[in-house]
């Protein structure tokens, strides 16, 4: 038996094998659900009802999904490229800051609320590029492998995100508590629906993905992006100037992480914590696999691991069994998302 390369792959096997992959999931995770007591098919129905049987659950689930499109973004556009970013952890921290620090602008707190919001959006944005920019720019001069650096720049950006908020950031009102101070009123986006926590950011993320779709599938930067991903020194003698596609991925890349940041902050928490992200840049990245690097792709696998987190905790209260599920269950799509994709690209010969 051997694997052999596909000449052109199937299109309908390209857009099942992420299908496949969460059902082989499910059933792996109902295997585990099961030997815990409990029944699989109840468990799932309590998850899909924690997450759609009630307003106030369809409202976190959106919410929640929310952040996790814009991390899922940053790193399939970066993938797309071969650009393995792996830090947008730390580019969706320093985006919170960025914009918790443009808050304490006198001047914002009196602009028009549509102008302070585009502002503390950009910055955020810009926040995050800066941060991939510099081990973008460590590979492109020295050669250093931007997984390491990404990777580690992740805690150097919490650590200075705590330092901040424990100092120079740190509000005076908040009774000792680290926190940053809060942003204007101005810079707050708007409720989507009353008396939820679902804010104006979901449709910036739904609008970022297919922004991205168009970029990278209509444009001559994404032509140039997607050549540099599959064969660099092939694109390099086509005439693509690799140093300058990688610097605009980066960009766009680190910019959606930092845009992450910054929503979360001004639509959410209102301020910056080292609590801010309960692992959101990470998550991006096995949002992308889930999605094949596809953006549109980003909206679906991002909304399949929100409605695992949060009906996993009404599930984990009617049966006992621990919350932690959910991850198990993301988890196991990336595994079996990486075989589908594996399967698409060979075929096994006898």
């Amino acid at each position: 038996m051997r694997f052999e390369r596909r000449d052109h792959p199937s299109r309908a096997l390209t857009l099942l094998a992420p299908v496949g992959a969460i059902l082989v999931a499910l059933l792996v995770a109902g295997g585990l659900i099961a030997l815990a007591g409990a029944n699989p098919l109840r468990a799932y129905g309590l998850i899909l009802k924690g997450a759609f049987g009630s307003r106030l659950g369809i409202s976190e689930t959106l919410t929640r999904a929310t952040p996790l499109i814009l991390t899922g973004l940053a790193a399939a556009v970066a993938f797309r490229a071969r650009l393995w970013n792996i830090g947008g952890e730390g580019q969706l921290y320093m985006g919170a800051l960025a914009v918790a620090g443009f808050g304490m602008i006198p001047a914002l707190g009196a602009m028009p609320a549509p102008l302070a919001i585009l502002l503390c959006l950009a910055v955020g944005a810009v926040a995050g590029m800066v941060l991939l920019l510099v081990p973008l720019g460590l590979r492109l001069k020295f050669g250093v492998d931007e997984v390491v650096t990404t990777l580690l720049l992740n805690f150097v950006a919490v650590l200075f995100v705590s330092l901040m908020i424990e100092g120079a950031m740190k509000d005076p009102l908040a009774f000792g508590w680290p926190q940053s101070v809060p942003v204007p009123d101005s810079a707050v986006l708007p409720q989507l629906m009353a008396r939820t926590r679902l804010h104006l950011g979901l449709l910036i993320a739904v609008a970022a993905a297919v922004f991205t779709w168009w970029l990278q599938s209509r444009t001559v930067f994404g032509m140039r992006a997607r050549a540099a991903g599959l064969n660099p020194r092939a694109a390099a003698f086509a005439g693509v100037p690799l140093g300058r596609t990688l610097i605009a991925v980066a960009c766009l890349s680190g910019g959606m992480a930092g845009l992450a940041g910054a929503i979360e902050v001004m639509g959410v928490k209102g301020y910056v914590t080292t609590d801010l992200s309960p692992s959101y840049g990470y998550s991006g990245i096995i949002i992308a696999m889930l999605a094949n690097l596809n953006p549109i792709g980003v909206i679906g696998a991002a909304l399949f691991s929100a409605v695992m987190f949060v009906g996993a905790d009404s599930m984990s209260r009617a049966l006992s069994i621990p919350s932690y599920i959910a991850d198990v269950t993301v988890a196991l799509s990336l595994l079996t998302m990486l075989v589908a994709i594996f399967l698409t690209q060979y075929r096994i010969r006898r």
